[in-house]
């Protein structure tokens, strides 16, 4: 995959979105102090490079009831890594499914609304073919949680 060359008014642009991802090219426009066309050109380019890959809202998880959040490293056997991590990736509490380095063949951050949905998913992944091991690390404190990351 190649990098996608961006400047500093595409940094601008794109800071504004993570702020916040509803702003119309207009207000886009304002606050980086370039024409609203510029604005959507840029914004149409950098969507259509994958920079931008969709807008969406960032929520409260514990509000939701998602109250446990786990990390759980996976070793695989006989080659089914990507098979496994696909299949992983389709579980609505996978936030994330990593291949990692290491002891571990990926690692996986999920979240749940109970110790209950907990003990399904890690079951759920040992009846995986191929799984040879699970350890799951429970989350006490979030300190900080944010993947948008500054252009």
């Amino acid at each position: 995959m190649a990098k996608v060359e961006i400047d500093e008014t595409d940094r601008k642009i794109l800071r504004e979105y993570l702020k916040d991802a509803r702003l119309s090219y207009r207000e886009v426009a304002r606050r980086v102090r370039v024409a609203v066309g510029t604005v959507m050109a840029r914004t149409k380019r950098l969507e259509t490079e994958g920079v931008i890959k969709g807008y969406t809202a960032v929520l409260d998880h514990e509000k939701l009831g998602y109250d446990l959040t786990a990390v759980t490293e996976i070793t695989v056997s006989k080659g089914k890594l990507v098979e496994m991590e696909k299949e992983i990736a389709k579980l609505p509490v996978a936030c994330t499914v990593y291949d990692v380095t290491g002891m571990t063949d990926a690692l996986i951050i999920a979240k749940f609304r109970s110790r209950e949905e907990l003990s399904n998913f890690t079951k759920s992944l040992l009846a995986m073919p191929f799984v040879e091991r699970t350890n799951t690390h429970i989350v006490l404190t979030t300190v900080k949680e944010d993947f948008r990351l500054p252009p």
